[in-house]
């Protein structure tokens, strides 16, 4: 299903692009660790030729636990994202949390991600939108493929039409998602680029009861049937160290495995996009 094309940064995305990535750890730790993968992930990308959006959070605010390390918050977090925007030249997304942050988070990001949970509020939806900044939002895990249209529609209503649509997984039963491919082109029918996220979806949440499990062993599979179902992004979280990492470590991917498997995932994609060219 061929979507419009939309501008993210310098990134375009949908349409006849290539597939393009979003790329990073969970949240920003400190700056040196972030700044480390930053750089990292751009020689990944440089050396791929593929499009890489650098992804990292300065505030978890949907932690299982009261305890669990959230981020250097916004105003620290920022600063670092505006530094590595500066040395790598990346496009940086990060998600938004409430209304009153998102005029501060917009003179630094390029793309304001809606998570999961928020994706109904149809206030921080607007004002996300109001910014002119791409709009990344992602599908609530109690959502239909089909209920996003309305929230593309709260979007439209600002005349913002640089829309992502992220699927991250529906709950089944208890502490575990699943993913139901035909939701990719159900929402591309909608018209804009689908982002598939390959590493939330394997999380087992709260499956450790102060904290969230995962299984990062079926990350590519689970990337790979979603670039064979015709996604137009790849949502990675990756880290140095997952095991050591002190927010979604379980299905955070090494960082060191990004590059092999983000090329693979780009040979599957051409493949798919030559067949389809020859229907």
């Amino acid at each position: 299903m061929k979507t419009r094309e939309i501008s993210a940064g310098g990134i375009k995305i949908g349409s006849n692009n290539p597939l393009a990535f979003i790329a990073g750890p969970c949240v920003i730790e400190n700056d040196a660790s972030a700044l480390r993968a930053a750089h990292r992930i751009k020689e990944i990308a440089d050396s791929r030729h593929i499009p890489v959006i650098f992804k990292s959070s300065y505030d978890k605010a949907n932690r299982t636990s009261v305890t669990s390390f959230r981020g250097p918050g916004i105003k620290e977090g920022l600063a670092i994202m505006h530094r590595i925007k500066k040395e790598t030249g990346m496009t940086v997304l990060s998600d938004v949390h409430s209304v009153s942050e998102i005029e501060m988070a917009a003179e630094v990001l390029d793309v304001i991600q809606i998570p999961a949970f928020l994706c109904r509020q149809t206030e921080i939806v607007i004002a996300a939108a109001r910014t002119g900044k791409t709009v990344n939002i992602k599908k609530g895990q109690f959502l239909a493929p089909g209920d996003v249209k309305n929230i593309i529609d709260k979007v439209l209503s600002t005349g913002n039409s640089n829309i992502m649509i992220t699927e991250r997984g529906t709950t089944f039963g208890y502490n575990n998602l699943v993913v139901d491919m035909r939701g990719i082109p159900i929402m591309q029918e909608f018209g804009f680029p689908v982002v598939y996220d390959a590493t939330h979806s394997v999380q087992l949440p709260g499956g450790k009861g102060s904290s969230s499990g995962g299984q990062r062993e079926f990350i590519e599979t689970l990337a790979r049937s979603a670039v064979a179902a015709g996604c137009d992004v790849v949502f990675m979280e990756v880290h140095e160290n997952p095991d050591d990492a002190p927010c979604d470590g379980p299905n955070m991917l090494p960082l060191d495995e990004f590059s092999d498997i983000a090329g693979r995932l780009m040979e599957l994609n051409h493949m798919i996009k030559g067949w389809e060219s020859q229907k």
